[in-house]
């Protein structure tokens, strides 16, 4: 049987923990920061983790993560 493929734009976004949970960067950060308060700026800073429901999805697009 042929290797399955990573998809690419999924390897780039997402990194798997050793736990199995996946952690994804912050949205609404990257422009239009002007009309954005500063406590909405500040709370999007780090990383977080993708949602239970979605990590099956995640799992799927990156078979060797």
């Amino acid at each position: 049987m042929p290797k399955m493929k990573t998809k690419s734009s999924a390897k780039k976004r997402f990194k798997v923990r050793a736990g199995g949970s996946v952690k994804r960067g912050q949205a609404f950060k990257r422009h239009i920061l002007t009309k954005k308060t500063t406590k909405s700026k500040r709370q999007l800073r780090g990383i977080t983790g993708v949602h239970a429901s979605d990590t099956a999805q995640i799992h799927a697009m990156m078979p060797y993560a």
